[in-house]
């Protein structure tokens, strides 16, 4: 009997790619689209990406000549994602929504309704690959970088579970996406020149103060230039609480100089949108104060307010993708880490505390952003994850 697997379709030359192999491979495919965003209530554009994409899914779907069907997870979406996003923003964090899209819909709800269909497995277009392996005679599954490594995606996928990722099948993870067009092009696929997706998950390119402003209404404040010899910046020391801490400023060791529309518009190593110039070099983000309402600025992206030599999450904040890796209080390891996409993983030391996780890297680390995720890895091998404080 053949092994069902639903594909999340999203319109894309990568998924429709991965509906293709495994239908090579024998599996029963079935393909669905994911329909996540029409909220009239928060305005991106006037135009309808998912529109497009669905009947792109459709036509796909037809060609390979398998079931397919649209499922809507809007509701879901809207409450899981979208509204966390504003109140992470409010709270002056930058969250990551292409993580938590992987988390709490393609690999919850989606698998969910997946398996609701008989299905054996959930499959994505991700540049990602799946591996399983004996740990005290216990399978344990593995989740390894993308062949790609201009493409690799499993910075995305860090918060699933070892249930999610038994689960999950990434057929294109072995090809590099030259291959994966030349397929597409081959089988006559129309998504095989179609451009590669951008900016929010399930939603199309956005223009993020645009869409804040939805719900967080602007607010005019001040913009405060850091001299990067403020004192601040000696607050350095062995101590990890002191290295890991995100900086803190006073509005009297700068210089007011402009206004800006609101502080949780903004994140930090942001440069472009600040509508503030005749500079001598480039400005940047280096601190928001929400509750005042103030933005903290740097000239030069060699301003010391750019940079940190650790950062900390909390223990509830912690993921362990390899549970039997996970560190006791008092223990310590060297791990890669990445605390952005398709970052190069930096040499970096975890330490772990009752508290939580002290990562402490090997060399200072530029625009350390609350909010965002930072990831660890084993060589090739995504280990564990978490929110930065």
């Amino acid at each position: 009997m053949k092994r069902r697997v639903v594909v999340g379709l999203s319109g894309g030359v990568d998924s429709s790619v991965a509906a293709l192999l495994l239908k090579e491979q024998g599996y029963e495919v079935i393909g669905m689209f994911m329909k996540n965003w029409h909220d009239d209530s928060v305005t991106i554009s006037k135009e309808c990406p998912w529109l497009d994409d669905s009947n792109d899914a459709m036509i796909v779907a037809q060609q390979l000549g398998i079931p397919f069907q649209a499922i809507d997870l809007s509701k879901e979406y809207k409450e899981r994602i979208v509204d966390y996003m504003f109140a992470e923003y409010q709270a002056g964090r930058t969250p990551n929504p292409d993580v938590l899209c992987n988390r709490e819909i393609k690999f919850d709800i989606f698998l969910k309704a997946a398996l609701r269909l008989g299905a054996d497995y959930v499959a994505t277009g991700h540049y990602a690959r799946k591996e399983e392996t004996l740990v005290n005679d216990k399978k344990i599954y593995r989740l390894l970088a993308g062949k790609d490594a201009n493409k690799d995606q499993s910075y995305f996928l860090c918060q699933l579970t070892q249930e999610q990722l038994e689960k999950a099948l990434f057929p294109v993870g072995e090809l590099r996406k030259p291959e994966v067009r030349a397929l597409a092009r081959k089988a006559g696929l129309t998504t095989a020149n179609k451009k590669d997706s951008q900016g929010l998950c399930f939603v199309g390119k956005v223009h993020l103060p645009e869409f804040l402003q939805q719900r967080l209404a602007p607010r005019k404040g001040k913009a405060i230039l850091i001299p990067d010899d403020a004192p601040v910046f000696a607050n350095h020391s062995d101590d990890f609480e002191k290295i890991t801490e995100p900086y803190h400023y006073e509005p009297t060791l700068g210089k007011v100089i402009g206004e800006h529309r609101g502080a949780h518009y903004f994140t930090i190593g942001q440069r472009k949108g600040l509508n503030l110039g005749g500079f001598p070099k480039p400005l940047f983000v280096i601190g928001t104060d929400t509750r005042e309402n103030i933005l903290y600025l740097g000239m030069g992206d060699d301003h010391p307010g750019l940079y940190r030599k650790g950062l900390f999450i909390p223990a509830q904040d912690e993921h362990w993708l390899r549970p039997d890796k996970k560190l006791n209080a008092g223990e310590s390891v060297r791990y890669g880490v990445r605390i952005r996409y398709r970052q190069a993983q930096e040499g970096c030391t975890l330490y772990k505390r009752e508290k939580g996780l002290y990562l402490i890297f090997d060399r200072p680390q530029k625009a350390i952003t609350p909010g965002q995720f930072a990831v660890w890895y084993e060589e090739e091998e995504l280990i564990g994850s978490g929110v930065i404080s």
